[in-house]
């Protein structure tokens, strides 16, 4: 036997209520996205015909997947800045000027730590590639794409480039020294690998200068090029937003860009100062010397300004 069922006014008023507040959550419409512009690309950031179909390749959204310890432990607080001679002097520092003066291998680094400081260094992006000369699709994509001289050119000016081959080719003079270096670089590349979490070749990720990953993809098949280079292309602009707030964040701290005589750059912090010697740091905690007279004559300024608002002859 069917009832016949009966709805008051206020309680239909209380379903639809309920009902437009649903959609609201659903559709995130709340009152804090009034009046702005959808974004037609999605939390991605890549537009509709650049996304791929059953592929494995995403921009990651920036912020959170990056270890902040890390980087908040090579930030150098303003008070811990010394312009006296320390009781302690820094021993055995390299030479700012040596290392900026260390000659690039290739367009492709091998060295985890030179790619990332270049990275740092340079304010690009860094993108790593994890192949396997075995593989076929790593083959594929560096014979389409990463040979190309268009793209070579376009990433010489980007990004810096680090290549994570497991299982690497080197020359040596002797096999114990080839068997050596052999097994350190797999041990590197199962690290790196451990690390970002990276399951299969080939693998791109795309890292912001501040070791923040923008960008991962994974796999690649014959004709896409074209789209694989786009992908790291709108990661390449995505880093390029980040790299500025965090730049501008240690700027806040005391860090700045250093120049010398030559030209070349580096941004880091003063550490410390003592008649004419300089001890600078960069943000991943590497500390290297200098002397006044080899740094542009901005820098000399600068210094001259500092020394008087410290009352320093």
């Amino acid at each position: 036997m069917a009832f016949p069922v009966r709805f008051s006014a206020a309680s239909i008023r209380i379903c639809l209520a309920g009902l437009v507040g649903l959609c609201v959550t659903a559709c995130g419409l709340g009152k804090k996205d009034e009046g702005k512009e959808p974004n037609p690309f999605g939390a991605t950031g890549i537009p509709p015909e650049l996304r791929p179909k059953g592929r494995d390749g995403t921009q990651v959204a920036p912020g959170g997947n990056v270890d902040a310890a890390r980087l908040a432990a090579a930030i150098v607080p303003e008070e811990d800045l010394v312009f006296t001679d320390p009781d302690n002097p820094d021993k055995g520092l390299p030479e700012l000027g040596t290392l900026l003066s260390n000659p690039r291998k290739g367009p492709w680094e091998d060295n985890e730590a030179v790619a990332r400081r270049r990275a740092s260094r340079e304010g690009k992006p860094l993108l790593i590639w994890f192949t396997d000369p075995r593989s076929a699709p790593g083959k594929a994509l560096s014979e389409e794409l990463f040979s190309r001289p268009d793209f070579g050119a376009w990433a010489d000016e980007k990004l810096v480039r680090l290549v994570v081959d497991s299982n690497p080719s080197i020359e040596t003079d002797s096999f114990a020294e080839h068997d050596e270096k052999v097994l350190r670089r797999k041990q590197a590349a199962t690290d790196l690998k451990k690390r970002y979490k990276v399951l299969g070749h080939p693998t791109l990720l795309l890292l912001g200068p501040n070791g923040e990953v923008v960008g991962r993809y994974r796999g690649y098949k014959r004709g896409d090029a074209d789209f694989t280079w786009g992908l790291i292309k709108q990661g390449e602009i995505a880093s390029s937003t980040t790299y500025g707030t965090w730049r501008k964040g240690l700027e806040k701290k005391g860090y700045r860009e250093w120049q010398d005589t030559k030209g070349r750059k580096v941004f880091a912090k003063l550490l410390n100062y003592h008649k004419g010697n300089l001890v600078l740091i960069e943000p991943d905690g590497l500390r290297s010397q200098t002397k006044e007279e080899r740094l542009s004559s901005q820098d000399r300024d600068w210094i001259k300004q500092q020394k008087m608002l410290r009352g320093i002859q």
